[in-house]
């Protein structure tokens, strides 16, 4: 994919793998910019190469065979020698390319689905039904600009008079362009069946993250429930709850 530093416009190729879905910070060799590469830049790029590809390998029409040029035959009465007739070449009309159905069908889901995909966050506030259809396909929708990432629970047995404890840790990552507001934390405690036994909050980290900003946040529950295996973390407020599970060890 090309890329363009927004602060000297010195141009890069790169590779649109090499970014992820997720989008990804890069710096500017000749200036020193740094700039984030949003996931719908990457998805854009992605489909163009897709459909290049596509152009590329199509079959070239088979040419036409060339009429036969008509010539004239010589008089009966009385016999001589014909002239040379001139001919001109007839028009030859193109062959019109019919698209199969399916290469029809796949064409159209070019260009929809980049469409769908650039305005998904507007269609998932719209319809937020749709947010497992993206998720589904690897392009999760995440409307508040932060996400939880890399939890890790774990208990602490009681020693002395201190009560056994739950331990709950975990990052927090911004995720969006702008600077974003960082809302508390909600953790839940569920049996093995899934079902909640108890659940509290804790602040986040810092006020709010910068854009690929990093946060650890710690939470920690005395005498927790005996009966907890599940650990389930999400922001207590706002659209769009991130949800991680953790299994908690014994």
């Amino acid at each position: 994919m090309l890329i363009v530093c927004p602060a000297c416009a010195s141009e890069y190729r790169i590779d649109a793998e090499r970014v992820g879905t997720a989008g990804r910070s890069v710096r500017c060799a000749a200036c020193r910019e740094t700039w984030f590469i949003s996931s719908d830049e990457v998805t854009t790029a992605l489909f163009e190469e897709m459909e290049a590809a596509e152009e590329a390998a199509a079959p070239a029409p088979p040419e036409p065979e060339p009429d036969p040029v008509p010539v004239a035959a010589p008089a009966e009465d009385p016999p001589r020698r014909p002239r040379p007739v001139a001919t001109k070449n007839r028009k030859r009309k193109k062959p019109v390319r019919r698209l199969s159905p399916a290469l029809a069908a796949g064409i159209a889901a070019a260009v929809v689905l980049p469409l769908a995909l650039l305005g998904r966050v507007g269609i998932v506030r719209a319809m937020p039904q749709t947010a497992g259809l993206f998720a589904g396909i690897g392009l999760p929708v995440n409307l508040r600009g932060i996400d939880i990432r890399d939890i890790a629970a774990f208990q602490v047995p009681a020693e002395g008079g201190n009560p056994a404890r739950l331990e709950v840790e975990g990052d927090i990552v911004g995720v969006a362009r702008e600077r974003v507001p960082v809302p508390p934390i909600e953790v839940e405690v569920r049996d093995a069946a899934g079902q909640p036994l108890y659940r509290w909050s804790v602040p986040g980290p810092r006020a709010a993250l910068e854009p690929s900003e990093r946060a650890r946040f710690k939470a920690s529950l005395s005498a927790p429930p005996e009966k907890g295996r599940q650990i389930e973390v999400r922001f207590a407020t706002g659209p769009a709850s991130t949800e991680v599970r953790a299994e908690a060890s014994r």
